[in-house]
């Protein structure tokens, strides 16, 4: 399987305005197109991390998104932050394990304040079962 940031992301660089909202942005997770996806795939999870924020930086500590799929590429949309309401079937399946003014519904956009943290999406395929059938890890840019 492999998976692609579509623009603006870049890997690189979290794009302007796609940070959290406290700091001034309205942030969204990153599109993607995904391909080679496993036969028997029904839905693509996606686990948001902050690589550098030890407490949210593992197990989609900035929230885990669902994106129903059929076939063997995808292009999953970029979905807003913040809330629960997502579009086109979207959902949330763990929220943002951040707290306080950071607490989210979803999805917490990068909220490091520009410190340069390493953001990253762990893409998964997985079975009508619950078990995933393959997993790409890739960084979504720095904050």
């Amino acid at each position: 399987m492999t998976v692609d940031l579509l623009p603006p992301w870049d890997g690189k660089k979290i794009p302007k305005g796609q940070h959290c909202q406290l700091q001034g942005g309205k942030g969204a997770t990153p599109p993607m197109q995904v391909a080679g996806i496993p036969a028997g795939t029904v839905m693509l999870v996606v686990e948001y991390n902050d690589k550098t924020y030890k407490p949210l930086s593992s197990k989609g500590g900035h929230g885990t998104i669902g994106y129903p799929v059929k076939g063997a590429s995808a292009k999953l949309p970029a979905v807003p932050g913040m809330t629960a309401k997502l579009p086109g079937g979207a959902r949330v399946v763990a929220p943002a394990r951040s707290t306080g003014e950071y607490a989210s519904k979803g999805y917490l956009p990068p909220c490091s304040g520009g410190r340069g943290n390493t953001y990253e999406a762990v893409v998964q395929a997985v079975g009508a079962d619950g078990k995933v059938l393959e997993r790409v890890k890739l960084k979504i840019g720095r904050y």
